[in-house]
């Protein structure tokens, strides 16, 4: 049996949610006593498994011992590109992200040295930053990453997560004026492992910043990613990829507020679900405050189901405090195949299962092509046709 719960999504409607406004009273803190331990029925951990978390949300160090690290962390960067560290309250940490629920306050508090990528002002990295995030099986371990980007430069990261264990990582995003940055954050997990944390950017005046959020490894990942502006005229387009097996559970939830006028917002999530027990959580938060006028923003989740037994929570919330606004709207659809284009592919003569595979890689493949690192795309075609051989 498929359980789906469904949002149909109202274009150009306002609506005041309390899932919404949640954010704007919501505590914001670096103090772990803030942010107590979750029991599951609050409305930010209702859908997390919480037994399953395996000591995520813990005060807990990371611990490194004589079997090896809990995780290692590389980066592979041009010399244009500074690397750093940075201890709790030291500048830029903190600046643009302030932990928003307990995995991100264990997580900050736990990271004694934030690693610090800086690309200087007017810098063009042509090559992408690629940051490597390699757990150790059966261990714990904590992470937060500030990449601070300088006014009119243009860099592309990727951060990408293998390996096994526990893993509580933020990222910290800080957008400079007239700057270009694209975050590609791949969650490429071992089966056993948890990863919980949270992504935040800030968006400088006219600056253009892109998140690209893809999840098909891991027992658990829970990642909030959220967007604020620091200053008119900019632009953040958050892009996403899932695709839950048997058991697994892959939540996203996204906030973005515009606090600013003339910004521009576009969130495009696509998932996939096959096998007994899957489950994947999509919410998507925008606020638009009483100051934002003339922005423009539309958010957007579909989920294809592939089999018996799975479960798609699809919940967009949009709240609107003015109406000086070039446009505002929502969609979400969860659903099967679409018959008419299984018939079609069939009736002109492909077989029923190499048919669902072009439906799935077509639903995909839209996104796939707007990641923009070509060796990126390609592992992901080839891991979307890996994940379909278990289904046909």
């Amino acid at each position: 049996m498929v359980t789906v719960t469904e949002s149909p999504g109202v274009v150009g409607a306002v609506e005041t949610s309390d899932k919404v406004a949640s954010h704007l009273h919501a505590v914001a803190s670096f103090d772990l006593a803030d942010h107590p331990m979750p029991h599951g029925r609050e409305e930010v951990w209702r859908f997390t498994p919480l037994k399953r978390l395996r000591g995520a949300l813990d005060d807990t160090p990371t611990h490194d011992d004589e079997s090896g690290p809990a995780a290692t962390y590389e980066v592979r960067a041009g010399d244009e590109v500074l690397l750093g560290t940075l201890a709790p309250g030291e500048e830029p940490r903190g600046r643009g992200l302030v932990p928003g629920d307990r995995a991100a306050a264990v997580a900050s508090k736990n990271t004694e040295k934030a690693l610090h990528v800086k690309v200087p002002a007017d810098t063009l990295v042509a090559e992408p930053v690629h940051i490597i995030v390699q757990g150790g099986a059966g261990k714990r371990s904590n992470a937060h990453h500030v990449l601070e980007v300088g006014t009119h430069a243009s860099v592309t990261f990727v951060v990408e997560h293998r390996g096994s264990g526990v893993h509580a990582g933020n990222v910290e995003v800080i957008v400079g004026d007239g700057a270009n940055v694209s975050v590609v954050s791949l969650q490429d997990w071992d089966d056993d492992a948890v990863h919980v944390g949270q992504h935040e950017a800030t968006i400088g005046r006219a600056a253009s910043y892109r998140h690209v959020s893809i999840s098909f490894g891991g027992d658990v990942v829970r990642l909030t990613s959220n967007v604020r502006y620091d200053g008119p005229g900019g632009q953040a387009e958050m892009l996403g990829l899932y695709f839950a097996d048997a058991g697994q559970h892959l939540e996203h939830r996204l906030f973005v507020d515009h606090n600013e006028p003339k910004t521009r917002s576009n969130v495009d999530y696509k998932g996939a679900l096959q096998g007994a027990g899957a489950h994947s959580v999509w919410v998507g938060d925008v606020l638009i405050r009483k100051v934002a006028e003339g922005i423009d923003t539309y958010e957007s989740n579909r989920n294809l189901v592939l089999t018996d037994g799975c479960r798609a929570d699809s919940i967009p919330n949009l709240e609107i405090e003015t109406g000086e606004i070039v446009g505002a709207g929502h969609a979400s659809t969860t659903g099967r195949f679409d018959d008419q284009q299984l018939f079609y592919l069939q009736s002109r003569g492909i077989h029923e299962d190499d048919a669902r595979r072009l439906v799935v890689h077509g639903f995909f493949n839209d996104i796939i092509r707007k990641i923009g690192i070509p060796q990126i795309e390609e592992k992901l075609l080839a891991t979307v046709e890996a994940e379909l051989e278990k289904t046909v």
